[in-house]
């Protein structure tokens, strides 16, 4: 039985890793057995992510993290975690090789996915026109002409802020009213780069190396037309990775994990929340490493409040088969 396991490959995971090794409480990290290393992973260059001052693929940005991690002492399995069982002082993870991980506490970090278009060129071109995140790639887009799709408040906020780099920002949406509050409306409306497609719906996604533009259809008549464009954000929304804790953890009206206040606890004894799974607003590699700690810290508390007889039951590791 271990003391902690992490379930989560992100900066959140990581970063939970790294502070749980050096505290010597040995962590089981559970990555992805595909998505491992979290949404950076899909990223280019990350600009932004402090100690990097000429920036750092995202990619890259991972593997140093884990082999951060892994300089600790963290133990890494590459599985998916298929079921978990929270109530009670011994928490259960089934992986989908059949082994069920026993700990003391867990740490809960598995992200948030954003919502895809689902069209066929979109996956493809992914890092190469196509992104999720303004703050992470705007910078690309200096002097470009480019695009957004949605119609709420992050929609808004990316077309905004891509104006302090790109010439002209399209903001594309399926319907004739925007479903942004007001004041993010007047803010995007009364911005000279910004103009507005309503009623308007992405079909395909053209360019064989980078996007060069997008083919559209009126919603309302059918009429199809294209846009030259050398980026498309997308911006519908994104979802917290909550479906295995469903039933046994309370969320928040936002769907995210709920915490105690400013710290990770969860509404389970023992189980803690870090990153984009708690977060429904600043979704950012940073903040989700800082989340990370926080869960660290918090677990490492709650395993030093166990009687000590309990804490030595954590000191077999070994997986049982069913």
């Amino acid at each position: 039985m271990r003391k902690v396991i992490i379930i989560g490959s992100g900066p959140a995971g990581y970063t939970a890793a790294i502070y749980a090794a050096r505290a010597d409480l040995k962590p089981l990290l559970i990555a992805s057995s595909v998505e491992f290393g979290g949404e950076l992973m899909k990223t280019t260059e990350v600009e932004n992510y402090p100690g990097f001052p000429e920036g750092i693929l995202g990619p890259d940005l991972m593997v140093k993290m884990q082999e951060q991690a892994e300089r600790f002492g963290t133990e890494i399995v590459y599985d998916d975690v298929v079921s978990l069982e929270l109530s009670g002082a011994v928490k259960k993870v089934t992986l989908g090789n059949g082994d069920v991980h026993e700990a003391l506490s867990i740490i809960y970090a598995t992200g948030s996915a954003y919502r895809k278009l689902g069209l066929e060129d979109e996956t493809r071109l992914s890092g190469y026109g196509i992104s999720w995140c303004a703050t992470c790639d705007g910078a690309f887009f200096r002097q470009k002409t480019i695009a957004v799709v949605g119609g709420g408040d992050s929609a808004m906020e990316e077309a905004s802020f891509l104006t302090k780099f790109a010439d002209k920002v399209y903001v594309i949406h399926r319907s004739a009213q925007l479903r942004a509050s007001k004041v993010m409306q007047e803010r995007a409306l009364a911005n000279p780069k910004i103009e507005f497609l309503y009623n308007k719906r992405v079909e395909h996604i053209y360019g064989a190396e980078l996007v060069q533009g997008v083919g559209l259809v009126d919603t309302v008549d059918g009429s199809e037309s294209t846009l030259d464009v050398s980026g498309l954000f997308i911006a519908i929304g994104s979802d917290p990775r909550t479906h295995l804790v469903h039933g046994q953890l309370e969320l928040t009206e936002h769907g995210t994990i709920a915490v105690d206040g400013r710290s990770s606890r969860t509404s389970i004894p023992g189980v803690f929340a870090a990153g984009d799974v708690l977060d429904p607003t600043y979704r950012q590699a940073v903040t989700a490493a800082g989340s990370g700690t926080v869960a660290a810290l918090d677990a490492e508390h709650y395993l030093a409040a166990l009687p000590a007889e309990v804490l030595a039951q954590a000191d077999e590791a070994v997986p049982v088969s069913v």
